[in-house]
């Protein structure tokens, strides 16, 4: 059969001939052949129809030799990294301008592990180990990854990270205004409304400490602005997902106690501008709502959420207990029952049950979100403002207690899920 095929090729013009060959070679490239010597494949037909033939110049070789399309050239996936591209992307890696975030973070760490170490090996760390214990799940979801795909996923997610970098470096001038002194948050007013929004996208809009205190400086200046209302949202696909876990690490033993004594003062600081701020106060909350970010909500006095929001406090899974006076409102306004359930045993809400509860005012589908809020409040927003006077800070939300308000005599006729929220827990040898 071969010489019949050898035959019928030797008639055909010495171009279809090349096309042929060409054709071949791609084909072989294509199928991941490419750590073999081209000239291995492309021998025999030269030994068949003779370098004349291959060596002529026509639309397909402008060259003498043999020119390959630059998409079927060989790449350095097909090839896999090397170790020195390897050890190119680690340095580039210390070079980045912009933190690309946890998730991203934690995929990289995964991929040195995988790439240097191999699948995971090492015991799980034990659950209030949560930041080794993020970092073992990242690693061990690899499996059995092999070091070289590893090595080459590195290389091309840190060339992803430095051309998004370089990208992002080339932004407006007029953009670095908007943030109005604040590193955290965006904080713009227009049409009689004040606008907080959570500036963290890539981590979640996770609260650091500087965080809590621009919200602060924020809701000080909202107060005393000519907007009519304040609204809090946030930026990207999180409303906000609680509080940043790098607020609790790098803490020497001796350090604990002084961080938990101003950590309290700092909580007490910030739920104390949500109780005691003067004008109507609106969350937009354009997505999912963990720990804090959830607690809170019960003072402000209209809750809008998108029906992609979910409402969460996991604090008995966290060791931790419920602030934002949740311990208090959150048993008012839903029952003891339904608000241990939250508090207590961690349960989700979805947007529609949160409404059910009368955590949130009112749901809209996540496509419209922002149309149909933004349209309403500015409608709000051209009322009076006199109207608006009864939120004097011994009125309205002043009368939302903390648990410092409470003392012990008072325990008999509370719910039974009150705290003293502002005390912190501290759990040492666990």
């Amino acid at each position: 059969m071969a010489g019949v095929t050898g035959r019928l090729v030797r008639g055909w013009c010495p171009r279809a001939v090349r096309r042929l060959s060409l054709l071949l070679t791609s084909i072989l490239q294509c199928l991941s052949f490419t750590f073999l010597p081209v000239a291995k494949f492309t021998q025999p037909f030269r030994n068949h129809f003779g370098n004349h033939c291959w060596e002529r110049r026509n639309l397909f070789c402008p060259s003498s030799s043999l020119q390959v399309p630059a998409q079927l050239h060989m790449s350095k996936t097909a090839m896999g990294a090397s170790q020195k591209d390897f050890e190119s992307a680690m340095n580039q890696v210390k070079l980045l301008e912009k933190d690309p975030g946890n998730e991203v973070k934690l995929k990289l760490y995964a991929l040195y592990k995988q790439a240097t170490e191999g699948p995971c090996s090492t015991p799980k760390p034990g659950v209030f180990d949560l930041i080794n214990k993020a970092k073992w799940d990242a690693w061990n979801a690899l499996g059995n990854l092999p070091k070289e795909t590893a090595r080459q996923n590195y290389v091309d997610l840190v060339s992803g990270l430095s051309s998004s970098s370089d990208s992002s470096s080339q932004v407006k001038p007029e953009a670095d205004r908007e943030q109005a002194g604040y590193e955290t948050l965006v904080m713009t007013s227009e049409d009689g409304i004040t606008k907080i929004m959570l500036n963290r996208p890539t981590k979640m809009n996770a609260l650091t400490t500087q965080m809590y205190q621009e919200i602060m400086l924020a809701l000080e200046a909202a107060s005393k602005d000519d907007s009519t209302i304040t609204v809090l949202t946030g930026n990207g696909s999180y409303f906000s997902s609680g509080n940043d876990l790098t607020n609790f690490t790098h803490i020497s033993p001796d350090e604990i106690e002084e961080k938990a004594r101003r950590g309290a003062i700092l909580l007490r600081d910030f739920v104390g501008c949500f109780i005691d701020f003067p004008k109507p106060l609106v969350a937009a909350v354009n997505g999912p709502a963990v720990g804090i970010s959830v607690t809170i909500l019960r003072l402000f006095d209209l809750v809008y959420a998108s029906d992609r929001a979910t409402f969460h406090t996991p604090f008995s899974h966290l060791g931790q207990t419920p602030e934002g006076c949740s311990s208090y409102t959150f048993p008012k306004l839903m029952g003891p029952g339904k608000a241990a359930e939250m508090l207590i045993f961690g349960k989700k809400l979805t947007a529609a049950e949160a409404c059910a509860q009368g955590l949130v005012t009112e749901v809209f589908p996540d496509s419209t979100f922002q149309k149909e809020v933004w349209t309403r409040l500015k409608a709000y927003s051209k009322l009076p403002r006199n109207a608006f006077h009864c939120y004097d800070t011994d009125k309205g939300r002043g009368i939302v207690l903390s648990g410092d308000n409470f003392k012990e005599e008072d325990g008999p006729y509370l719910p039974s899920t009150v705290i003293p929220e502002s005390r912190p827990c501290v759990f040492q040898n666990r």
